[in-house]
């Protein structure tokens, strides 16, 4: 990541841009054509997770934009006296990135993840939304942790195939991020987006928080509510644990 305008949390270089900025910049990658380009989204939940996982840390390290996604890496930049005032989430880069490529036109996208159905509904929304953004294809992998080459070598093949200008993953993290990074060389694309839930928002399997729990950094609350079993761990193992170590830093600092 190009480092005039990223700062250390727990390690890791989090960019400091705006949306708005960060979409500039993933355009500037586009029409330089010096991709693939990685962006990937920091939470608490995330780097606390990658302390334990040798392959998600090299991911996190590698990306080109690490994005402050949740409202506690906001904080955190505040504690350490850093530059971060907003989060910047998948959903933000997916729907700023759309809109731009859609005004300017000619360019393509491909969607790796989630199911059949969801990828189906996402292509209808992208052709009402988005017309001049292409729909290039779409790909569903086998819902398991590891893939087999053959999977693996598939999943490559139909994405050059298309040989799409964006690519957006939605495998959830870590898998997604660890897949892009040990696959982002072979890929024939400029840009390569790890959104998660992305994916269910778009297609509105899932609701995104209301806009004031959003601006209040409280998106996770309603969240927790739809999907208690799944972010019960991330809201109340990851985030003390996450202020823990954000403690030692400050001392160090």
């Amino acid at each position: 990541m190009e480092d005039h305008a990223t700062e250390l949390i727990l390690g890791y270089a989090v960019s400091t841009l705006t949306i708005a900025r960060s979409v500039r910049r993933i355009e500037r990658w586009l029409a330089d054509e010096t991709g693939p380009r990685t962006l990937y989204c920091a939470n608490p939940h995330s780097l606390v997770q990658a302390e334990d996982d040798p392959d998600f840390q090299q991911a996190l390290h590698g990306a080109d934009l690490l994005t402050p996604d949740g409202s506690g890496i906001v904080l955190a930049s505040k504690i350490l006296g850093g530059r971060i005032r907003e989060r910047v989430t998948g959903s933000d880069i997916y729907r700023g990135l759309s809109e731009a490529l859609n005004a300017a036109g000619g360019r393509s996208c491909y969607f790796l993840g989630s199911t059949e159905t969801t990828l189906a509904t996402i292509r209808q929304k992208m052709a009402q939304d988005y017309p001049a953004f292409r729909f290039a294809g779409s790909y569903s992998p086998p819902f398991r942790p590891e893939f087999t080459e053959e999977e693996n070598e598939g999943m490559i093949e139909a994405i050059n195939a298309a040989a799409p200008d964006v690519l957006w993953v939605g495998m959830t993290a870590p898998k997604q991020e660890k897949w892009i990074h040990r696959n982002r060389d072979r890929l024939n694309v400029g840009f390569i987006g790890a959104i998660g839930a992305v994916f269910d928002f778009y297609a509105g399997n899932i609701k995104r928080s209301p806009l004031l729990f959003q601006k209040c950094g409280l998106e996770w609350l309603p969240r927790l509510l739809q999907e208690p079993r799944r972010l019960f761990r991330r809201n109340f193992v990851s985030s003390p644990l996450f202020l823990w170590r954000l403690m030692g830093q400050l001392l160090k600092k």
